[in-house]
């Protein structure tokens, strides 16, 4: 064997181990956000606050298990776990459906939503791989007020999870048509519905003398005649003023 040859052998069987070596650590290959009501990265893809970086990738906010950091322990996302970023405020009822939007789906542990400093509610998913949009009726367990809401997706064969914070004002209704009777004091939101508009998820409108969410793109379909299933998820009565 030629010099040259044996010095290309030595070098490659060297630098091969450095290689795998260096490689990152595998994440969990699956990615996801809450789109509605619409979380704090959700916001960001909108537009409607600025926020950098996660604006080009809400689904992106992955860290180890068991943290309770809206940004996932991500130094590029850490404007996510500023609260004082003026974040749009959601009105919801005293149970509200979350719904997360996944960009690629993987095996799940568990879903799990976190407000006023406890685990509010658990779903158990048992290793399942998910559709690409799941939701969850979350019970806020007598919670009023303004709140933060952190949701994780734990992935079943990682060590990894998925976080999303949402802002939601609790006003103690029942946001799946349950009528408060406005006697909770929600106000009306200042927007009220146009058959002529386009309306795409998170939106909201008020109609009828109660808060609506758009749960995807709508137009003309008008609030309240949509049924349990329908576009409009109704986020109880409100009173003007």
């Amino acid at each position: 064997m030629k010099l040259g040859t044996r010095l290309a052998a030595l070098t490659g069987a060297v630098v091969a181990p450095l290689l795998v070596v260096a490689l990152p650590a595998p994440t969990a290959g699956a990615h996801g956000y809450v789109s509605s009501p619409p979380s704090r990265q959700a916001q960001c893809a909108a537009g409607v606050v600025d926020c950098g970086q996660i604006q080009w990738e809400p689904q992106s906010v992955e860290g180890p298990k068991g943290l309770r950091s809206c940004s996932g322990g991500n130094a590029q996302f850490a404007e996510l776990d500023d609260d004082g970023k003026g974040w749009q405020v959601t009105p919801v009822g005293s149970t509200t459906t979350f719904t997360w939007h996944l960009t690629a789906r993987h095996a799940t542990s568990n879903w799990q939503y976190f407000a006023g400093g406890r685990l509010v509610a658990q779903f158990d998913d048992g290793g399942a791989r998910p559709g690409a949009t799941v939701t969850h009726r979350v019970d806020f367990g007598g919670l009023t007020g303004q709140q933060k809401v952190l949701a994780v997706w734990n992935i079943a064969d990682t060590g990894n999870a998925f976080y999303a914070c949402t802002d939601v004002r609790i006003g103690g209704g029942d946001s799946g048509g349950g009528d408060s009777g406005g006697g909770d004091g929600t106000a009306c939101l200042p927007a009220g519905w146009d058959a002529g508009t386009v309306y795409t998820g998170g939106d909201t409108v008020t109609w009828g003398g109660h808060n609506w969410r758009a749960k995807w793109w709508t137009r003309g379909e008008e609030p309240g005649t949509t049924g349990q299933w329908g576009v409009w998820e109704d986020l109880g009565a409100c009173a003007d003023g």
